[in-house]
């Protein structure tokens, strides 16, 4: 997988833009100074940073090493030094137990339901009791846009399949709809979308 996502990390402007997810921006009102923070496949680091800048401290982990370059790069430029970046195979790394308050999970839809499965439960684990889950990614109906994202339909989210896959936390708020997003050259235009808030009991 890092393989494939160095190419696509490979040009020289950043491949979802330097902004952070709006969604993640939306959530700001449930972030608190000081709180650790994990950003799954972060990629060029426009997440974590962001995070990084509203006070918490954050692991940022990607399997790209050309992402993370251009991520320690983006994060010297904006003077932001409370972030951790790591290389790390996600199906490898030591996720831990009640580790983290907040775990920021944008669009990584590049597994499928059985990878997704263990990915999930490893997010159940690593947070702390009380800690939230900020997911967002795409429905199936993305496949008709065309505009990023997974060509297969498996890797796509609905919100029976996110009720079901954390039984071990409650659902803040769940919303299914379509905007139009602008986030560098890799999800741009009309999309479909999915957006989850939910709280370790």
């Amino acid at each position: 997988m890092g393989n494939v996502w160095d190419e696509r990390y490979a040009g020289a402007e950043f491949l979802f833009g330097t902004a952070p997810n709006i969604f993640l921006r939306s959530q700001h009102g449930l972030l608190k100074r000081g709180q650790t923070c994990l950003a799954i496949a972060d990629g060029e680091g426009r997440n974590g940073i962001w995070l990084a800048e509203q006070g918490l401290q954050v692991h940022s982990i990607d399997s790209s090493e050309v992402a993370l370059r251009k991520a320690k790069r983006l994060a010297q430029e904006r003077k932001v030094t409370t972030v951790t970046f790591e290389q790390a195979d996600l199906f490898q790394w030591s996720w831990g137990e009640s580790r983290f308050d907040v775990v920021a999970a944008i669009f990584i839809q590049f597994m499928g339901p059985d990878q997704r499965k263990e990915l999930f439960e490893n997010i159940q684990n690593c947070l702390k009791p009380g800690g939230l889950l900020l997911l967002h990614g795409y429905t199936p109906r993305q496949l008709e846009y065309g505009t990023g994202g997974p060509s297969q339909v498996d890797n796509l989210y609905t919100e029976v399949m996110l009720q079901q896959a954390f039984p071990r936390l409650e659902i803040i708020s769940m919303r299914s709809y379509e905007d139009e997003i602008n986030e560098g050259n890799g999800h741009n235009g009309m999309s479909a979308l999915i957006d989850l808030v939910a709280r370790k009991n």
